[in-house]
C-alpha cells in the first residue's frame, strides 16, 4: 500500500489537499527484499548492489567482480571454474622462530644468556627466581613449599652495571645517586654514595673515592665525552664551566689503615613509610637516619698519619626495590588488611602464601663490588643493621663485614634518654622521606617491632 501511494503521487495529477503518505517503516520492506534477491546470494549491499552493469549484478556471469572483463558470455559454458588458492608470505610463527634458531615462545628464558658487556644498555630478561629464605616457618609449611625442579640450569651469576649517576643536594649534605641494571630482573636497584672527598682533590690523595666500576668503563668505539658526562662519569664538580670525564680503571680501590671502613646501609623499598608517612613500620625512618648516620665525620686518632682530626663520613645506602619485604606493594596491602584483624607482620606474609621475609641480597653484593667497597682485598666495612641474616646473607656474596652497627629506632632513643623529643611548637627536623628528621611512634609500631625481635631475630631490646 505504502508503495501504491508513492507510485500515485509520482503520476497522478497533483492532489488538491496534501495527504500525508503512510510510513514505510514496515517490519519487512519489500523495496529491501526486492533489492536483496536481484543481487544474488554472493553479493551484499556494501559490494556492487550499485553498480550499473549487469555483469555485476548476475554473479552467473563471467567477471561479475570486475565489469572490466565483462563480456556478456555465460560463465557456465565455459567450464569448471579454476580456484585460487592463498598462500600466506609469511609462515607459521613457530616455524619462523625455528628456522631462525629461536625459541619456541617469545618470554621464554634463555638457557645461557650473555653476561653484561660495557656496550649493552638493556638488561637481561629473568632468568629463574632463587628459593626465598623462609624465616619462623612451621614445619608442616615447610613440607608444602614446591622445591625446584632438578633439570633447571642454575641462575648465571649475577651482573650489574650502573646506568647513571647523578648529584642530589639532601639536608643532610650531598651525595652521588647511582642506578643500575642488572641480569636478574628488570628492577632499577639504586645505591646513595656519600663520599664528599671526590670534591676535595688533597683528600682523594689520603681516602679512596666510592666510584662505580662499570659507570667509568668505555661503553663503546665510538663513545664521546659529552656521552660520558650525560651519564655522569665525570669528576670532581659538574657545572658549565667544569667538565671533566673520568678514566676507566681496574686497579683495586684499597684504603690505608689509618681510613675508617665506610658505613653502609642495605635499605629495601618502603612506599608506604617512606612516601606516604605510614607509621605502621619505621623504613622512613630508617632511610634518612642512615643517610644521617653515613654524613656524620668520624673522628680520627691524634697519632693518624692524615694529620686531620676528623675524616668526613663516607659510605653507601644500597636501595632495593623489594616492597614489603619481598612480596610486592599490593600483597604488602593485604597483609596490612590481615594484620588490622590481628595477625602480626610475619603470619600475614604466611597467609599469604609467603614466607616471613622473601628478601635476597645477591644484587646488593654485586652493587657493592662495583662501588669496590667492601671487598677481601680493602678493609671491609661497617653494616647498619639489626638483622643478623643480612649480615650472613653479604657474608655470602663475599663482602666483608667488620663491623654491626644497631639501627636504633628514634623513640626508642628518647625512652633511653639518649635523644630529646622534638618540643611542640617547634619547627619540624629536615630529613628525606615524609617522616623527615621526626621519629616514629604509635601502638601500630611497637606490634611490628616486637615482632621482627621476636619472631624474626632482630638484635634489639625491647623497650615495650
Amino acid at each position: 500500500s505504502s508503495d501504491a501511494a508513492v507510485l500515485d503521487l509520482l503520476t497522478g495529477p497533483p492532489p488538491s489537499s496534501p495527504k500525508p503518505l503512510p510510513r514505510r517503516d514496515s517490519f519487512m520492506d519489500p523495496l529491501l527484499l526486492a533489492a536483496t534477491a536481484a543481487s544474488g546470494p554472493n553479493v551484499t549491499r556494501n559490494h556492487y548492489t550499485h553498480d550499473f552493469f549487469p555483469g555485476v549484478m548476475m554473479p552467473q556471469s563471467q567477471g561479475s567482480y570486475d565489469w572490466t572483463k565483462w563480456s556478456g558470455e555465460d560463465a557456465a559454458a565455459r567450464g569448471e571454474r579454476r580456484r585460487l588458492t592463498y598462500v600466506s608470505r609469511q609462515g607459521p610463527r613457530k616455524a619462523r622462530l625455528q628456522a631462525e634458531g629461536k625459541l619456541e615462545k617469545e618470554n621464554d628464558s634463555p638457557q645461557s644468556p650473555e653476561p653484561l658487556r660495557p656496550a649493552d644498555n638493556i638488561p637481561h630478561p629473568h632468568l629463574s627466581r632463587k628459593p626465598p629464605t623462609h624465616l619462623a616457618v612451621p614445619d608442616h609449611t615447610r613440607a608444602i613449599i614446591p622445591k625446584p625442579a632438578a633439570d633447571k640450569l642454575p641462575p648465571q651469576p649475577v651482573e650489574v652495571k650502573c646506568m647513571a649517576r647523578t648529584r642530589i643536594p639532601t639536608p643532610h649534605g650531598p651525595v652521588f645517586l647511582h642506578l643500575y641494571h642488572n641480569n636478574r630482573d628488570s628492577k632499577e636497584h639504586l645505591a646513595i654514595v656519600v663520599d664528599p672527598s671526590q670534591y676535595d682533590d688533597a683528600l682523594q690523595q689520603h681516602v679512596p673515592p666510592i666510584r662505580s666500576r662499570t659507570l667509568d668503563a668505555t661503553w663503546g668505539e665510538n663513545e664521546t665525552e659529552m656521552d660520558r658526562l650525560v651519564r655522569g662519569a665525570y669528576v670532581g664538580k659538574l657545572s658549565s664551566t667544569l667538565k671533566n670525564p673520568s678514566l676507566p680503571s681496574s686497579q683495586p680501590v684499597i684504603s690505608g689503615d689509618a681510613i675508617p671502613p665506610p658505613l653502609v646501609r642495605i635499605h629495601s623499598e618502603c612506599f608506604t613509610g617512606e612516601t606516604v608517612g605510614s607509621m605502621r613500620c619505621d623504613c622512613g625512618e630508617q632511610l634518612d637516619e642512615a643517610i644521617r648516620l653515613i654524613s656524620q665525620p668520624t673522628r680520627l686518632p691524634r697519632d693518624s698519619p692524615l694529620g686531620l682530626p676528623d675524616l668526613p663520613g663516607r659510605g653507601v645506602v644500597v636501595y632495593l626495590r623489594q616492597e614489603g619485604r619481598g612480596i610486592g606493594l599490593l600483597s604488602k596491602i593485604r597483609a596490612y588488611n590481615l594484620q588490622d584483624m590481628g595477625h602480626d607482620t610475619v603470619a600475614a606474609n604466611l597467609m599469604l602464601g609467603y614466607g616471613a621475609d622473601e628478601r635476597n641480597y645477591e644484587i646488593a653484593g654485586a652493587i657493592l663490588r662495583d662501588l669496590r667497597v667492601g671487598s677481601e682485598q680493602d678493609r671491609g666495612l661497617r653494616l647498619l643493621t639489626n638483622n643478623p641474616d643480612k649480615v650472613a646473607a653479604l657474608e655470602k656474596e663475599g663482602v666483608k663485614v667488620v663491623e654491626r652497627v644497631p639501627m636504633v629506632p628514634r623513640s626508642w632513643k628518647c625512652r633511653t634518654g639518649h635523644s630529646k623529643p622534638n618540643e611542640a611548637g617547634k619547627e619540624k627536623a629536615a630529613g628525606l622521606t615524609m617522616i623527615g628528621g621526626e621519629a616514629v611512634r604509635g601502638d601500630d609500631l611497637d606490634k611490628y617491632l616486637r615482632t621482627k625481635v621476636e619472631r624474626m631475630g632482630h638484635m634489639l631490646p625491647l623497650y615495650l
